[in-house]
């Protein structure tokens, strides 16, 4: 019978459990789901777990599978259940909290392993894959994710439904390790980090900043292009104004923020919605002013936890490409439907044409401002402009922002990987609580709706999607330095000198490596570097004026005149509007 890969990892995730039980009896259990691409299951032993145990962790999986245990499932009383679970204290935990409910208690038995689930698994081990799994890792994780508690082993494990699908997954992370954006930013000579100084904070070299101001300069061009205002907002704040925005209801524990000597507290700017709020706020507003776009190139700064930053994926400082529209109820359907082909548009330039959407619902009560009301009809906006414009969508329950529905996109990159990145947000709440307004043709005031919007969202993060993606082959109008010329000898230096400032006076960056190594040495540094074209010049190209060229990933090289090539440079590092 074949099951769902779900239930697959869930009862592999016991199977894991019944074998650390076997090989470690003093094991104490806490939980294993099942996630992408697998599972993990939460251990407290006085064993620590390291990689040299996942050997005979494995062993013993294949063997308990091998042995056609059977997953039997039974249903017990809350008492049964103490009774049975009375040394392991974290089901004990689990089920005085779950006592009060009154609902029935399920428990799965497989081999000598007990564990309270509410399943489904699959009916016998002979379902699942002796050759599709692999331990990854382990790592710390505190019971129920509270630093209060105490710290547990986490093993995750990769699981497929076959070995074949799993090598697949394999090569495809040996692949991702090669192109992991940390790696690219060294060889590239991109961007560091300073953990003890400035944890989750990049120190952009010269090559990594230019990226990074090109795509700002890319975006902030379409933009203006397309009518927007760019705003600045102060990067400080007092507490008061992201109290009266929710942020720090919400937020609180992720700013930044101090007291300063008059007893105030000031934070750290987290989002830059509010100050976009108050620059709208600022001054009389018409509906003839209405679409109004108001973008900001906003630097932030949340205080994620230690063990979730990732290099450039997951920072503590980042920029968001955001705006924020405000327009009359009227005009929404078409603004939504303009931001999302914009975003659209902005990510094919990039080379991602597979966009997926998600229209995210409201949060429960507790994680949400604003009235029932209110959510019916924002959701009932998004999803209306959705439908009336044929754009396909998945419902992502529950996934809301506190102040309103939104649609998110999500790209595919290279490698298949998903990555959610641009967004559309509704927002009938904030301007509530900021009390703004517009005057209508009747004279009278209107509360205007906002529309919260980024394309690229984090700088930094897109950046590191869009270096794994491409493998640092970057295109020519993004790259910090598309052409480097070198001179086969010291004896051609001056033209190689010459071939740079025609190129410079194009408007192209380029350099030349001018060191006294052999030429094949410099290619061989500089295409590790990732460098798109090197331009090779010795006695018979300055004779004609010419440029021998080797493309990055490409065998072979093509002479060009020196004419030509200035000229096919100077096209392919314009933006892409």
């Amino acid at each position: 019978m074949s099951y769902p890969i779900e239930i697959v990892r869930h009862s592999l995730a016991h199977v894991m459990a019944a074998a650390v039980q076997k090989l470690y009896p003093d094991v104490k259990f806490a939980g294993g789901p099942a996630i992408e691409n697998g599972f993990y299951y939460d251990f407290d032993t006085e064993h620590r777990f390291s990689e040299e145990d996942f050997a005979a962790i494995e062993k013993e999986m294949k063997s308990l599978i091998k042995s056609d245990g059977r997953f039997d499932r039974r249903e017990i009383s809350i008492d049964e259940a103490k009774e049975l679970f009375k040394n392991q204290p974290y089901k004990m935990e689990w089920l005085n909290e779950y006592d009060a409910k009154g609902e029935a208690l399920s428990i799965y038995s497989f081999r000598d392993f007990t564990d309270l689930c509410r399943g489904p698994h699959v009916a016998s081990s002979k379902d699942l894959p002796k050759d599709g799994f692999k331990i990854r890792s382990v790592a710390g994780a505190y019971w129920k994710g509270d630093s209060k508690n105490k710290m547990l082993q986490r093993i995750y494990v990769d699981a497929f439904a076959s070995a074949e699908e799993l090598a697949a997954f394999l090569k495809m992370q040996e692949e991702a390790a090669a192109r992991d954006n940390r790696k690219l930013g060294k060889d590239m000579d991109l961007f560091h980090f300073e953990p003890e100084y400035a944890p989750g904070a990049v120190f952009w070299h010269d090559k990594g900043y230019k990226i990074y101001r090109k795509l700002i300069e890319y975006i902030r061009a379409r933009q203006e292009k397309a009518g927007y205002q760019e705003i600045s907002t102060p990067s400080v704040m007092d507490r008061c104004l992201w109290e009266r925005s929710g942020h720090w209801a919400k937020y609180g524990a992720h700013n930044y923020s101090g007291t300063t000597q008059d007893g105030k507290v000031f934070c750290v700017k987290p989002m830059s919605c509010p100050g976009g709020m108050l620059v709208f706020g600022n001054g009389l507003k018409s509906y003839k002013d209405l679409p109004l776009y108001l973008a900001e190139f906003g630097k932030v700064n949340r205080y994620e936890a230690a063990g979730a930053l990732s290099g450039l994926m997951r920072v503590r400082e980042f920029t968001q490409d955001d705006a924020h529209i405000f327009c009359t109820e009227e005009q929404l359907e078409s603004e939504v439907v303009k931001i999302l082909r914009f975003i659209k548009d902005i990510y094919g330039k990039f080379g991602f044409e597979k966009i997926t959407m998600k229209l995210a619902t409201r949060p429960l009560s507790e994680f949400r401002i604003g009235s029932d009301e209110v959510w019916d009809r924002a959701e009932g906006a998004l999803k209306h402009a959705l439908d009336a414009n044929g754009i396909e969508y998945e419902i992502a329950e529950n996934d809301a922002a506190f102040y309103g529905p939104k649609i998110d996109n999500y790209l595919k990159d290279s490698m298949g990987r998903v990555w959610q990145c641009g967004t559309v947000q509704l927002d009938m709440n904030l301007p509530e609580r900021f009390d703004l307004s517009y005057i209508g043709e009747d004279g009278e005031k209107h509360r205007p709706i906002m529309l919260h919007r980024a394309m690229l969202g984090s700088i930094e993060r897109f950046m590191g999607i869009l270096l794994e993606s491409t493998g640092g082959n970057l295109p020519l109008w993004l790259s910090p330095e598309p052409v480097v010329v070198v001179p086969v000898s010291e004896k051609y230096k001056d033209y190689a000198n010459e071939v740079v400032k025609s190129l410079i006076d194009a408007g192209v960056n380029a350099g030349a490596d001018l060191r006294d190594e052999k030429v094949n040495y410099k290619v061989r540094e500089l295409s590790l570097s990732k460098t798109p074209i090197i331009a090779v010049v010795g006695e018979k190209e300055q004779e004609s004026k010419s440029v021998a060229l080797r493309y990055l990933g490409k065998e072979g090289q093509e002479v060009k005149s020196l004419s030509e090539f200035v000229e096919y440079m100077a096209n392919a590092v314009k933006l892409p509007m």
